[in-house]
């Protein structure tokens, strides 16, 4: 006699699956449950709240701790850092109203950044650059000088040398570039001849910023170098960051009133393009990175860059490429670009 087994189902229905997928199950608990359009208000709330900054940044006073100038500086990092926690809070809460609200802000952050997630780079290029803030601590400048000499950059801008290493970081990079200067704590050097070179005054007392025009193939370009002051993040002071934008309003002028057609800027600015405080320079000069870069090209700190403090700018010529040289031993990664003259 043939006898026919049936497998078991668990739950006696023979045309239901033995099991079904854990996504299923939660669609059929969030079908079954009337709530999910009243819980989540706080974390729709949050969500909006997280896109309204993103949206108003410039708005955010800055008559209080710099946190204006703060949230601009990190301001990329805004919808990276809390929409996934309010995403998991959301899923827990079974909340489709505070699901539907994260959708804002990262409609949001893709229209402010999403640009800068393409490669915008081409070929080519006249004149390639790299500036680098070497660290006055450095322990060693010799290999420095001789990976940035490796890089192939025609126009070499260092920030912070220290007083004492300009003859090591001449020596190590004499043999590939025939002309520079130093002034103070930032110097230049060029495989083209350099002319009319001088200290810029940025209201500091002492030399962090200098110019010199390049006479390239191509034509003259006015070559900025600066090193703006540091800021701080104090718990009683807020970010203290006077002296910078007092520092970049100089910086500015002086650009401003060059007479140079093609200008290119090359300094660590302590701060980012967002930041409102550099206005006096971001207003009137392009950066490579934003034009011709490929992400977002964050340069500090080295171990775990999280901000673009370290600009390349320009005025009267074309960005074709932009991007990050490797670790040194500074705490600053080098950045590069080429540009069309």
């Amino acid at each position: 006699m043939v006898q026919t087994y049936k497998a078991e189902t668990g739950n006696g229905d023979p045309g239901e699956p033995a099991t079904r997928s854990r996504l299923r199950r939660l669609l059929d608990r969030w079908r079954g449950d009337p709530g999910i359009w009243r819980r989540g208000a706080v974390l729709a709330g949050c969500a909006v709240l997280v896109a309204f900054l993103m949206i108003f940044h410039a708005q955010i006073p800055n008559r209080i701790g710099n946190v204006g100038s703060l949230s601009e500086t990190f301001l990329p990092w805004l919808a990276v850092v809390a929409v996934p926690p309010l995403f998991l809070a959301a899923l827990w809460r079974r909340s489709a109203i505070a699901l539907i609200a994260l959708l804002l802000p990262v409609i949001v952050w893709l229209n402010l950044f999403g640009g800068l997630l393409t490669d915008k780079s081409t070929e080519g290029g006249d004149l390639m650059v790299v500036s680098h803030n070497v660290n006055a601590e450095n322990p060693d400048p010799e290999g420095t000088a001789a990976q940035l000499a490796a890089s192939g950059a025609d126009v070499l801008a260092l920030q912070e040398v220290a007083q004492g290493q300009a003859e090591i970081y001449d020596n190590a990079l004499s043999s590939t570039y025939k002309y520079h200067s130093v002034q103070g704590t930032v110097g230049l050097w060029s495989k083209y001849p350099m002319t009319a070179t001088e200290p810029v005054g940025i209201g500091l007392g002492w030399t962090r910023a200098m110019r010199s025009t390049v006479r390239t193939p191509e034509g003259q370009v006015a070559v900025y170098v600066a090193h703006m002051p540091s800021v701080r993040v104090k718990m009683h002071a807020g970010f203290t960051a006077g002296q910078r934008d007092d520092s970049a309003d100089a910086l500015g002028e002086a650009i401003s009133r060059e007479r140079v057609d093609r200008v290119v800027l090359l300094g660590d600015l302590n701060g980012t393009m967002n930041d409102r405080a550099l206005n006096g320079v971001t207003s009137q000069m392009r950066s490579a990175q934003g034009a011709a870069g490929d992400g977002f090209g964050f340069s500090w700190p080295a171990s775990f860059p999280m901000a673009r403090i370290d600009q390349i700018m320009v005025r009267g010529v074309e960005p074709v490429s932009s991007w990050t040289l490797p670790r040194t031993d500074s705490d600053h990664l080098p950045v590069a670009a080429r540009v069309d003259l």
